[in-house]
């Protein structure tokens, strides 16, 4: 068979086809947990080219969030306990075109843990 523009359903469906193969999105899943045995405020995680955050998270809350990194760099937390203390942590690299899972762990006298599943886009 020929494909041409004299067939405009089959053209448009193989064009599709080849943007949907040929354009894979990379996300990364992120679930911030409060283990601090407070309430935090003001919550950020800045990532390469963006941040997102919350006004508020309950003791032993979590908060989730998907994105896209554009660039790489560092992934930087911070938050305020009720007292008004403000903590700031930067912890693991990412990489643009990165897949998958990083877990945020806030801690007891602004200890903050990182662990992260991520593996480069194909």
């Amino acid at each position: 068979m020929k494909l041409s523009r004299k067939n405009p359903a089959l053209f448009f469906a193989l064009a599709t086809f080849t943007l949907v193969i040929g354009c894979k999105s990379e996300w990364i899943d992120a679930n911030i947990e409060n283990h601090t045995g407070q309430p935090i405020q003001q919550l950020e995680v800045a990532y390469p080219s963006a941040s997102f955050g919350t006004n508020g998270l309950a003791p032993e809350g979590s908060f989730h969030y998907r994105f896209q990194t554009r660039g790489s760099g560092p992934v930087k937390v911070d938050y305020i306990t009720p007292e008004g203390k403000t903590w700031h942590k930067e912890g693991l690299t990412l990489m643009e075109h990165q897949e998958g899972q990083i877990t945020v762990r806030l801690l007891p006298l602004g200890k903050i843990e990182f662990s992260a599943n991520l593996q480069p886009s194909h």
